[in-house]
Parts: C-alpha cells; sequence; structure tokens
C-alpha cells in the first residue's frame, strides 16, 4: 500500500455520490484519514458540485483533506482504500435480493475499473445486497480476501446497541455487542456475548424485551425506509463505513465485526458472512473464532444458506 504514515494515506475513494457516499467522505475528510478524499459518481456534476461544498466546509470543520470529485476513475489512481457504496437504493417493498442483478451490474463496472487505476488498493463494499456484492468485488477484481470487506455488521451492531441503550436508560458507550451473519432478515445478535459495563444484559432485560429488540435490529434498515418513503438510511452507514477506514488507515487493530471472505472459520467456506474481524493497515488481518451457542451456531448456519441462495441465483445468470 502507498504512502502510509501512522494517521493517513494519500488517496481515499469514495465511489457514489448519493446519500451513503458523500456522507462517508465527509466523515472521511473530517477524521483527516487521507490527504486527499476522491469521490467519483457516474452522474456528471454531482460528485463535482458535493465535494466542492464539503471542500468549503473545511475552513469551519478545521481539517486539511482536500476533497474532489469526479466521473472518471483515473482521478482515483492509487488510492489506499475505496469505498464503494454504488447503486440503487432500496425502495418502500423492496427486499434486498431485488436489488440483485443491477447493483451487481454496477458493482462489478466499478470494480473493473478500481482493479485497472488501483490495483493495490483496499475495498469497504456498502452497496447491497452486501454479503452478495462482496463477492462480486473479489471475483472481479481477483483480490485477496484480506482487501475485500464488507460493511454490515458494524452497523446492525451500532443499531442493536441504540435500541438496547434506548430500552435500558444508559448511554451507548456502556453497551458491549456484536451481530454477526449476513446483512439483513438473517443477521444473528449474540446476546451471549452483549452486556453493559460487562454485566450480562441478560440479567438486566427479561427474554421477550430482548427478542423485540432484536427483530427491531433486523428491521432496522426497513424501518427508516418505511418513514423517508423515498430513500433508506445513510447516516449511521457512512458513519459505520469511516469506523472500518479509521481502523485500516490508523493500523488500530480494532475488532469489528464486518463481511470477510471465509475458509474455513465458523466451519464455513466459500461466502462472505459477518464475523469478529481484526482490522489494520493490511485490511482484514484476522478472523476471530469465538464460542457461539448452539442456538447462535444454529443462526449462523442459517443465514450463511440465505446469503448462499442469491449468491446461486446471481452466478446462474452470468453462467
Amino acid at each position: 500500500m502507498s504512502a502510509y504514515n501512522t494517521r493517513m494515506v494519500d488517496t481515499i475513494t469514495v465511489v457514489g455520490a448519493g446519500n451513503v457516499g458523500a456522507t462517508t467522505a465527509q466523515h472521511i475528510a473530517e477524521n483527516a484519514l487521507a490527504r486527499r478524499v476522491v469521490m467519483v459518481d457516474v452522474v456528471e456534476g454531482i460528485p463535482q458540485g458535493k465535494a466542492l461544498d464539503q471542500w468549503q466546509s473545511a475552513p469551519i470543520g478545521g481539517f486539511e483533506t482536500r476533497v474532489t470529485g469526479t466521473n472518471s476513475y483515473e482521478e482515483t489512481a492509487g488510492s489506499s482504500l475505496v469505498v464503494i457504496t454504488a447503486g440503487i437504493a432500496r425502495k418502500p417493498g423492496m427486499s434486498r435480493d431485488d436489488l440483485l442483478a443491477t447493483n451487481a451490474r454496477i458493482v462489478s463496472d466499478v470494480c473493473e475499473q478500481i482493479s485497472r487505476t488501483s490495483p493495490d488498493a483496499i475495498l469497504i463494499v456498502v452497496s447491497n445486497p452486501l454479503d452478495v456484492m462482496c463477492y462480486v468485488a473479489k471475483d472481479v477484481t481477483g483480490f485477496p480476501r484480506e482487501r475485500v470487506l464488507g460493511m454490515a455488521g458494524v452497523l446492525d451492531t451500532a443499531r442493536y446497541r441504540a435500541f438496547l441503550a434506548l430500552a435500558l436508560d444508559v448511554s451507548v458507550r456502556d453497551i458491549q455487542a456484536m451481530v454477526l451473519g449476513g446483512h439483513g432478515d438473517s443477521m444473528v445478535p449474540l446476546i451471549s456475548y452483549t452486556s453493559v459495563s460487562g454485566i450480562p444484559v441478560t440479567q438486566l432485560l427479561d427474554q421477550p424485551t430482548l427478542n423485540s429488540i432484536v427483530a427491531r435490529t433486523r428491521d432496522g434498515g426497513a424501518e427508516i425506509v418505511k418513514h423517508l418513503k423515498t430513500g433508506s438510511a445513510y447516516y449511521a452507514p457512512a458513519a459505520a463505513a469511516a469506523q472500518m477506514a479509521a481502523a485500516i488507515v490508523r493500523d488500530e487493530k480494532r475488532i469489528l465485526p464486518c463481511a470477510a471472505w471465509l475458509e474455513g472459520e465458523y466451519g464455513l467456506s466459500g461466502l462472505f458472512l459477518g464475523v469478529p474481524c481484526k482490522l489494520g493497515r493490511h485490511g482484514l488481518e484476522a478472523i476471530i473464532e469465538v464460542e457461539l451457542t448452539p442456538s447462535e451456531r444454529a443462526q449462523l448456519a442459517k443465514s450463511a444458506d440465505a446469503v448462499r441462495e442469491p449468491m446461486a441465483a446471481l452466478r446462474a445468470r452470468t453462467a
């Protein structure tokens, strides 16, 4: 990877200048993760205008990261990190699988360009359906699994922690939790590893309340879509992607739940699934295997099956 110091890289690219992409770019700039942030989008004028607006906020925010927008991947050349948010957004009544064909084509085109202009980049995929789009990215680029990660578990865990904080009336900072599995209805919140300042959450909330919080977490994205009607979540997804970027750029060795390509971990292989990952300057540095209860292990296996189904459908289309 190029131009690493302890706090910053030379260039980070965000593909897609919609709500998620633009907000991610702003987070990255404000946190000084790169000397330059490039937003690229196929729509002429959108990345340029949003980037100019963000750069004009630099004197107020006190950051020096130069934000630019472009419709050409040539300006992204040599990026150390690429966050892929491109794709159509989920609309009311639309399942994640409905997004499959269109977003697979979009992500495939993006990855062809990235592998050409930034062959050493680490990819953070945000596009949905997340786990399958990670597979597309890895397949098209040929990058090793260490350099292709999906943003899902960080977001799902944040939602889980936020709802727990509301139920308990405590600070979100005191809630330790992790959500594994696929991004969507089959996600697996690990109640056995959920605590509040070390106190098991099962000592603080009864099972029916925990079940309702888990259900709301699974429907977290759909709940927002229902409110917005013409859009989907972007503040929390962007914050989650930026947290992963910071962990990589700053070599923080954070243990975060991310979609990673499994090669036997948790008894699973040949798919991307949310698992505890150690993130550092080389991307995925380790997958942490934790002991699961029989119920959690069964849920994780079921989640893997839910991811394999659209993967098989995509392979059938492209065969």
